[in-house]
């Protein structure tokens, strides 16, 4: 075991995928001779040689369109996309091929793809470089979407999304890339997709929660005497139904914990979840703590928009005296 700290975590996992499956191939802007703009693929190029980490030129909708040929084809690609607002220039992409291709060739062919990308905000960037739309890719039937929130969780799970078989999206919150270090393995392993994570178990309410505002959250229960049990989600597609639900009928409490603007975040998603299926175990209505409906602040007005311990504290408190 190595202490490490996420971003050294996802390099770590992209070295044992390239060791363990000579299929698996890295691309995109400045991944080979810069090692990408924060490192994570730093000395994958003088390891692996340019035959398998390739710089691309500066066009995501070109970079994913050939990473979905090269998956079709038989390799395994993991490209990287800087920063997850330069997405969207691939969403077509993604939405109308990479997650269609095992429906529309009727399972002749997959998709083995794993689009990475730094998101979210916290490191005083700038609006396309700090988004939390994560809530428009898991709505894409056919595609899966990751995010970890833990140097462990995150090598684990980029191994397995690279070995499964279909798209995923891979989402790493860049607040937590050198904030956050514990001991991981330096040999390969798995953390399963679609499985959550009870960091802390409790009776009195359920907190739900994922990415760099699972590490807010956790500030936040220092400072309150509530016996919360708090979950990270780790995957939002598939999401693991089952440990939510379960939970909240035992907390008969929730709270969800989300960086994204409120109206159609993922937070809404378990809402309804909870509300068709533990309506009955609830003793308050489910809270929200989120990002406002507004276009990601510049930097003065980072902290005012990213969900502050005060107001998850407060939700949590509210919640659990109602």
């Amino acid at each position: 075991m190595v202490e490490m700290n996420l971003i050294q975590a996802v390099n770590s996992g992209l070295k044992c995928a390239m060791e363990g499956d000579a299929s698996v191939v890295v691309l995109g802007e400045d991944v080979g001779m810069d090692g990408g703009v924060f490192r994570a693929t730093e000395g994958l190029l003088k390891k692996f040689g340019p035959a398998r980490v390739m710089d691309t030129p500066l066009a995501e909708s070109g970079i994913v369109g050939v990473a979905i040929g090269m998956a079709v084809a038989g390799l395994r690609p993991v490209p990287e996309i800087q920063f997850s607002g330069f997405l969207y220039m691939a969403y077509g992409q993604l939405v109308n091929h990479a997650a269609r291709v095992r429906n529309r060739s009727r399972g002749k062919f997959t998709c083995p793809l794993v689009v990475r990308t730094p998101y979210s905000g916290g490191i005083r960037a700038l609006e396309h470089h700090s988004e939390s739309l994560e809530a428009i890719y898991a709505h894409v039937p056919g595609l899966k979407v990751v995010i970890p929130s833990s140097p462990y969780d995150a090598k684990g799970l980029l191994i397995s999304a690279i070995k499964g078989n279909d798209p995923v999206v891979f989402m790493e919150p860049s607040r937590l890339y050198r904030a956050v270090k514990e001991e991981v393995p330096e040999g390969s392993y798995t953390v399963p997709i679609g499985k959550a994570k009870i960091v802390k178990e409790g009776s009195q309410i359920t907190v739900i929660s994922w990415g760099s505002m699972l590490q807010q959250t956790r500030l936040a229960l220092n400072h309150t005497n509530v016996d919360v049990e708090l979950i990270d989600l780790r995957t939002l597609k598939p999401l693991d139904v089952e440990t939510i639900i379960t939970s909240v009928k035992k907390t008969g409490r929730c709270v969800i914990v989300q960086e994204a603007p409120r109206t159609g975040g993922f937070a809404s998603e378990i809402i309804a979840l909870v509300n068709e299926q533990a309506i009955f175990s609830l003793k308050a209505p489910v809270a929200r703590v989120t990002g406002f409906d507004t276009i990601f602040p510049l930097y003065k007005l980072e902290d005012h928009y990213l969900p502050s311990t005060e107001r998850i504290i407060n939700a949590i408190e509210a919640t659990a005296n109602y």
